[in-house]
């Protein structure tokens, strides 16, 4: 029987349903909510964030990404008129975290009793484009003297207008998916072997799926228990939040896709000397139009997948005419593919109650023979335990230092 089946009318997505009910309390309150801008790192630089008609859904996950968690930004606001007036924690995992959504950017800015340090535009259409009115408000801001962050690929700085504008008012645009230039970029050097630690990639079946949310949520709970993580993104949204180490894959020419990925993993690799190194997927191997896997895979040489699925899913987010892949053929293709092993099995609970998401880990455990969770439903120690059977030396290291 599939798991895939349709959704009732009567389900809402996940994020507007009332939080889940456990048999055993302590499963919610170890749910992660990865730590919030306001807690973790205490970042100095205040933020705005736009995502107007996208905030909670797959085209904001800019956004998504920075209210869950930032090293970088202390997000004031999100800007999005279809869910003003709500608190974006609790629109998004139902646990409120102070972030208001604001009506309009003047609103923003009256919540922020002044002009914040950055404007991040966090939507991250598949045009890659700003709209006429979405330059407008990006031009506004800079008037008023805010800093600009920009995961489009679109790069502000060649724009004439936007150029002569950061001069104007002596501010900056940081175009984070603009590659470095092509006689700096690296290609494959086989380099990948000196890395001696577990590399575990985490890919999906879809785009948009949660590939960086569980890769961050797995980084910070083998942290937390005393194994030595380090994340390599490869993604806008991963670099925008702070990560040490990565790049924007998707805007880097494919020669060099893989020699810029193992180059990323070998500078974690020498500047952390971690016991493990956990990689963020893009896209899905099987994809029609999102191919960054081929390249994750290749450039890692990963000995590990971790899957992520989203099961009330029918068709791809931005492709209504193509059918998801099951699990399964996702696995079949990775495996036959690459020379790894598929470790886990992570699920996207949109359109899905918690009963939903209890019964479909039980099933893909059955059906796989491969441990199965819920990143942001379920307690952390779950993704720990994946890895852990997986890879026992990891595990070991800890024995050792006991």
């Amino acid at each position: 029987m599939s798991i895939i089946s349709p959704i009732p009318p009567q389900v809402r997505p996940y994020s507007q349903q009332a939080p889940p009910v456990y048999a055993d309390k302590s499963l919610f309150n170890a749910t992660p909510a990865i730590d919030s801008p306001s807690t973790s790192s205490n970042p100095v630089t205040t933020a705005i964030i736009y995502c107007e008609g996208n905030f909670a859904a797959p085209d904001g996950k800019t956004a998504n990404g920075l209210v869950r968690h930032s090293e970088k930004y202390k997000i004031l606001s999100v800007i999005d008129s279809e869910k003003a007036g709500l608190d974006a924690g609790s629109v998004l995992d139902d646990r409120p975290n102070a972030i208001p959504i604001c009506r309009d950017f003047e609103d923003a800015l009256a919540q922020a009793g002044g002009i914040p340090d950055t404007f991040i535009f966090g939507i991250a259409p598949s045009s890659g484009m700003l709209s006429p009115h979405e330059r407008g408000l990006v031009l506004e801001a800079m008037a008023l003297g805010m800093n600009i962050v920009n995961g489009l690929h679109e790069f502000l700085n060649d724009d004439p207008v936007f150029a002569a504008a950061s001069i104007t008012h002596n501010v900056t645009i940081l175009d984070v998916r603009k590659p470095r230039a092509k006689k700096d970029l690296r290609m494959f050097s086989g380099r990948i072997a000196e890395v001696t630690c577990p590399r575990i990639a985490v890919l999906g079946t879809d785009g948009a799926i949660g590939k960086r949310t569980t890769a961050t949520i797995l980084t910070q709970a083998l942290n937390d228990s005393g194994v030595k993580a380090v994340l390599v993104s490869t993604g806008q949204t991963g670099l925008i939040q702070g990560a040490r180490y990565g790049i924007a894959l998707d805007a880097i020419p494919s020669q060099f896709c893989s020699g810029e990925v193992e180059a990323s993993i070998v500078e974690a690799f020498e500047g952390e000397q971690p016991d493990v190194i956990i990689i963020e997927g893009q896209g899905a191997l099987s994809h029609p139009a999102y191919l960054s896997s081929i390249f994750i895979l290749r450039g890692s040489c990963a000995d590990g997948v971790v899957l992520q699925h989203a099961p009330g899913r029918s068709h791809l987010c931005d492709f209504k005419d193509v059918v998801m892949p099951t699990p399964a053929s996702e696995i079949n293709l990775i495996q036959t593919f690459a020379q790894t092993k598929v470790i886990g099995l992570t699920i996207n609970h949109e359109n899905m109650t918690d009963e939903q998401v209890g019964e479909a880990i039980t099933q893909y455990e059955h059906e796989l023979g491969i441990p199965a969770t819920d990143a942001l439903t379920r307690s952390p120690e779950r993704l720990v335990e994946m890895v852990f059977a997986a890879f026992p030396t990891i595990k070991g290291k800890l024995a050792d230092c006991a």
